[in-house]
């Protein structure tokens, strides 16, 4: 074609025409030598795991005391000369009667499956420890609801554990609450929007499981919705304008205002998480105790785990995410078969 090209014979629209019709044929070609190339494997998986005729089951034990094992049966060796026990390992040979080494792996693995089951190291907590759809009254619920619930479960108690491990600390100490504002702060780059971490972690989801319910559980879920909000808008007018490194006069009065917000945000909380306990019939969500000696304790879940959740997220996020972590890790950390970002297994930390 391109020597004809050269010569100027064919024209442009026959030049496009061949071209095209070359692109076509090389897809054909292609295509065909892909499905052929996806029958051979198949094929070849197909053969590999399934056992021949002669592959029988190991360690049958008969009422005459006669072993078998993966078809090959054995005499006993008194009524055999050498020579007939070596004639008969090459017939077997021959006829491939001995069993595949896979067999022999899959029956121990499974004989050890039954051992460890029988023994009851395997616990059921350990099966079922994750619920799932069909667990508890989800069955009962609209599926956007059941999707919403099972979506937002973990990250809402995880903004409890914040609740209460970091908010209520900084409630505290009035040189903390710049941290306070930035909670609050819509971050309005280049016009993105991108909300703030109250309304993010907090608002957002509540919403959206107040949206997917029945009307009836939709209006209780809204109600303590409005109630957080409205305390978060109190620890907001409390903290207003307080810095650390800014010099300014304190209200008396705003530590106790910003620690009643975040009491008045607790008990919100607490109810918007005992509605959906009920409504769901799973009981997952830790309510947030008062404030006490004894409030870590009564509240039940590790605050050391939460913090180093907190600090591995924070982690991963300054490489870049899970994908650009993961290059990072294989870069810098060698020898180690780990998740680079660390951060633990999500259903592990939330069933504490």
């Amino acid at each position: 074609l391109i020597h004809h090209i050269e010569r100027k014979k064919y024209n442009n629209t026959t030049i496009l025409a061949k071209l095209i019709y070359s692109w076509y044929t090389m897809r054909y070609y292609f295509a065909v030598s892909l499905l052929l190339l996806l029958q051979q494997q198949d094929q070849y998986l197909t053969n590999a795991f399934t056992p021949s005729s002669h592959q029988k089951v190991c360690l049958n034990n008969n009422n005459n005391n006669e072993a078998s094992l993966c078809g090959r049966r054995t005499t006993a060796i008194s009524s055999l000369s050498p020579v007939n026990n070596e004639q008969e390992d090459l017939n077997n040979n021959k006829n491939n009667v001995f069993c595949d080494r896979r067999d022999v792996l899959r029956w121990s693995s499974a004989a050890t499956v039954a051992a460890v089951s029988s023994s009851g190291l395997l616990s059921p907590l350990t099966a079922n420890a994750v619920s799932t759809s069909k667990d508890g009254n989800l069955p009962d619920l609209p599926p956007e609801a059941v999707r919403s619930y099972l979506q937002y479960r973990i990250s809402l108690q995880i903004s409890a554990d914040y609740y209460l491990w970091e908010l209520q600390e900084l409630m505290e100490n009035p040189s903390d609450w710049g941290d306070v504002g930035q909670l609050f702060r819509v971050n309005n780059n280049k016009g993105q929007g991108q909300p703030s971490r109250i309304e993010r972690d907090y608002v957002n989801p509540m919403r959206i499981l107040s949206l997917s319910m029945l009307p009836d559980t939709a209006d209780a879920l809204r109600d303590s919705q409005f109630k957080f909000e409205r305390a978060m808008g109190k620890i907001t007018k409390a903290t207003a304008g307080i810095q650390r490194d800014l010099p300014v006069e304190i209200d008396p009065k705003a530590v106790p205002d910003a620690k009643k917000g975040w009491e008045e945000g607790r008990v919100a909380l607490n109810s918007y998480f005992t509605t959906l306990n009920e409504v769901t019939g799973l009981n997952e969500l830790r309510a947030i105790p008062p404030p006490g000696p004894n409030q870590t304790q009564t509240y039940g879940r590790s605050k050391r785990k939460y913090f180093d959740l907190a600090k591995k997220t924070k982690l991963c996020q300054n490489r870049g995410g899970p994908i650009l972590s993961n290059t990072w890790g294989q870069l810098m950390v060698t020898g180690y078969l780990q998740d680079s970002c660390g951060i633990p297994d999500m259903d592990g930390y939330f069933y504490q």
